[in-house]
């Protein structure tokens, strides 16, 4: 059975520095989610927020009212904010605190490692609990250098790329795997951040974790590690960022890395600026096309929105502007499914055809 977890989301569930809590809302494999802590929106339900449609799982304006209303201590406390600063505020000390003190074991996403810090180890002894600090990297001598196995791999390998951060690569890349294991493809997914990781994917790094030298060895040895176990049809790679955002590297050490033979890019057409740098415009989705096939020597096959800030026609009108104007097929897979991106992968690698399976 899946353990209970509870998630606090702190002013911060349905938007972009709510990811993690976004994502595990919609999709884990390692927990069931009893409910979430986000006081601006206590009393509704997450599916109404994130979908406009219920799923059960409550969003409670607090720690205390959270334990009121549900009828059992849950299993596990999950932070479930990517903010970009990445520390802890001391109220959210607090409640980490006392979530442990109530008998939780501790999900931590951060950058900031709770198993480093003195007060939290202490209480996680005396009250019997474990820390996760999810993207606490390995010690560099078990860290990995690019080798070239990759090279040899037949496999397809996809990437599924992005513009900015938190557009929404993961959640593409989780509907896109199940699209294809319905499909009768055996198909094995590689996370590169906290998020795919707290879901449950069963292989994956933080890739922003890890010191750039090693990040492209630690992508190929995880992609080599699904490979050699899975022998799967085609392997899915997450992405990170953009390749074009001056803040991040994490999509350079990707592709190096995973060597995609094609790449799929996430873009939000009503997003201005980039996320957490308002002073700098978002590319256009042509620019980033470009970007990504002169680094990548890889062919964009397909176009996936994200529908932030945008109604239903508009998401119609921007799909059909384009599939027009770039030639690619584009979706928004929340809304209209895989069906696009599964018929072009088809095509981009016939060698798919020979395990297709037709489901009735």
């Amino acid at each position: 059975m899946k353990k209970t977890a509870l998630i606090y989301c702190e002013n911060h569930f349905g938007t972009m520095d709510g990811k993690t809590a976004n994502g595990l809302v919609r999709s884990s494999r390692n927990y069931r989610i009893v409910g979430v802590i986000d006081s601006t929106k206590a009393g509704m339900d997450t599916g109404e927020v994130l979908e406009g449609e219920k799923n059960g799982i409550p969003l409670f304006s607090s720690f205390d009212h959270a334990l009121e209303s549900l009828d059992h201590i849950p299993d596990q406390f999950i932070y479930g904010i990517a903010p970009s600063e990445a520390f802890l505020k001391a109220d959210e000390r607090n409640i980490i605190i006392n979530a442990m003190k109530q008998g939780m074991h501790i999900v931590n996403p951060l950058h900031e490692f709770l198993t480093d810090d003195e007060e939290f180890i202490k209480y996680s002894e005396q009250y019997g609990v474990t820390i996760k600090d999810v993207r606490k990297p390995p010690l560099k001598k078990d860290m990995h250098l690019f080798s070239g196995r990759v090279l040899n791999i037949k496999t397809p390998i996809i990437a599924v790329l992005g513009t900015d951060s938190a557009v929404g690569k993961r959640t593409t890349s989780v509907i896109l795997e199940t699209a294809l294991l319905e499909k009768g493809l055996k198909v094995a997914f590689v996370a590169t951040g906290q998020t795919g990781l707290i879901q449950g994917a069963k292989y994956g790094v933080a890739i922003d974790a890890i010191p750039s030298q090693f990040m492209t060895g630690e992508i190929e040895n995880e992609i080599m590690k699904a490979y050699e176990n899975e022998k799967p049809d085609i392997i899915i790679v997450e992405g990170q960022g953009a390749l074009s955002h001056p803040a991040y590297i994490s999509s350079c050490g990707i592709i190096r890395g995973a060597r995609p033979g094609a790449v799929i890019v996430q873009h939000p057409p009503k997003r201005k600026h980039l996320g957490d740098f308002s002073f700098m415009k978002m590319p256009s989705i042509q620019s980033e096309i470009d970007l990504i096939e002169n680094f990548s020597n890889a062919k964009v096959i397909a176009i996936t929105i994200n529908h932030e800030n945008m109604s239903n026609d508009e998401v119609a009108d921007v799909i059909t502007a384009y599939e027009h104007q770039l030639k690619l097929p584009t979706t928004d897979v929340l809304k209209h499914g895989c069906d696009k991106l599964v018929t072009n992968i088809y095509e981009t690698f016939p060698s798919l055809n020979k395990t297709k399976v037709v489901l009735t």
